[in-house]
């Protein structure tokens, strides 16, 4: 007689990744609990890829050696799905590589050798290739002479790199961005062996997809709420949907992993010399208190500006740098005479859309913790891969920019290891009423 299958038991989803997320922090020392807690979940939505509509990029970057980042990158390529490890790759080989119904995890180490100054941009293909395939159907075209015909190649595959510096700002700005450091000296991590400890990591891969694969078309169309917009909230989705799918405490890391590394993010980011300008002229108007200022005496202003990177700036590159925003200069009277200059009503339309407030911000509501007797998510993701629909239930409440009081009068709740989320101005809350609703 046949013995009848016993049902394997349910998969505990947030112990899954409790456990991923010890082993990781055995072996490297991660900058912040929120640093760990992404990783955790990037690497965990390696394997739901099918559901997602934006592949988000890890980029795990150090100011100098021995900060653990390639140490990381081991673990990553241990426990992610189908990892493809280089640290050299023709853009052909990449292409040929992700082409496929099951692409892989592509890992790049060392990524400062393939995009930095040394290469003096050899490596584009790369990194547009890189770029397209953050967002489903972004395929490269080339012809094929033999058949003449156009092919189509796929691009979207999940991506981590580590290196020296900055990535690439096109890729960083799809990416969750974790900032090494090198370890004190009172910090001590268990020493990798491949032979003894990849093993045991890459078995909580295979919980991972035992754990995942069952449960991609409920990710397929979970619309999490979200704490940061735009291209932020794409890159950040798939992770927080996942940690609503995972229940207890990974809602809330989740989320304030987002608010605290895109803020950190946009702090470090490095800032083009239009937007720039457009900053300084800002301190200058409001400096000066005035309405209108010449041409020469706002030159004269910001060549003075502490670190000004102004001093060789000219009547006529001043003109063409704002001409940009649509900021162009008008010949008035002054009190000194007639001559060219710039309003400041000029600036505020670029100020308001390039350089953010510069008022101190109120804050917003505090988010409330997760409820594990609540829906994970709404099923409102729009299944066409152009575009989403945000929803106007709220079953996680977004979170704020800042630590605030919580609506019960109590202090809102962080989860184990994390501290108070960083205040960075230029992140805001998204409130249902506030989300656009995008029509497919």
């Amino acid at each position: 007689m046949t013995r009848p299958k016993k049902d394997r038991p349910a998969i505990d989803g947030a112990a899954l990744l409790d456990r991923l997320r010890a082993a990781i922090s055995q072996y490297v020392i991660l900058p912040s609990a929120e640093s760990l807690d992404a990783v955790v979940l990037w690497i965990a939505a390696t394997y739901a890829l099918p559901a997602w509509a934006c592949a988000p990029r890890l980029v795990i970057r150090a100011p100098e050696k021995r900060c653990g980042k390639s140490r990381l990158l081991d673990l990553v390529e241990a426990a992610c799905h189908n990892p493809l490890i280089t640290v050299n790759a023709s853009p052909a080989a990449v292409y040929r590589a992700i082409g496929m119904d099951d692409p892989p995890t592509l890992l790049i180490d060392e990524y400062d050798t393939i995009f930095g100054p040394a290469a003096a941009g050899s490596a584009e293909d790369l990194r547009g290739l890189l770029n397209a395939g953050h967002q489903r159907n972004r395929p490269a075209l080339r012809y094929d002479a033999n058949s003449q015909r156009v092919e189509k190649i796929p691009t979207f595959a999940m991506a981590a790199m580590a290196g020296i510096g900055a990535a690439p700002d096109t890729i960083e700005d799809r990416a969750v961005v974790v900032h090494m450091r090198r370890r004190a000296g009172r910090e001590k991590v268990k020493p990798w062996r491949i032979m003894r400890d990849r093993p045991v990591v890459a078995a909580l891969g295979v919980e991972l997809y035992d754990w995942l694969a069952a449960s991609l078309d409920l990710l397929r169309t979970a619309e999490p709420v979200m704490p940061v917009e735009d291209r932020a909230a794409d890159t950040w989705e798939p992770l927080i949907a996942l940690a609503d799918l995972a229940g207890g405490d990974w809602p809330i890391r989740a989320r304030t992993a987002a608010v605290t590394l895109t803020g950190a993010k946009e702090e470090n980011a490095a800032t083009s010399d239009r937007v720039r300008l457009l900053t300084d002229c800002r301190t200058v108007f409001t400096a000066a208190d005035a309405d209108a200022l010449p041409t020469a005496q706002l030159i004269e202003r910001l060549r003075a500006l502490d670190e000004s990177p102004w001093s060789d700036l000219t009547p006529h590159k001043l003109g063409a740098l704002l001409r940009e925003f649509e900021v162009r200069p008008v010949t008035m009277r002054f009190p000194t005479g007639q001559a060219k200059g710039y309003t400041r009503p000029a600036f505020t339309d670029a100020w308001d859309r390039y350089c953010g407030s510069d008022v101190p911000q109120t804050p917003g509501e505090a988010y409330q913790p997760y409820q594990p007797s609540q829906p994970s998510s709404d099923t409102v993701r729009n299944l066409d891969w152009y575009g989403s629909k945000r929803t106007a239930q709220d079953s996680v409440p977004a979170l704020t920019s800042s630590g605030t009081v919580g609506t019960d009068g109590t202090d809102t709740p962080h989860p184990p290891g994390h501290g108070e989320p960083a205040a960075h101005g230029r992140l805001r809350l998204v409130r249902a009423q506030d989300r656009p609703t995008v029509s497919a």
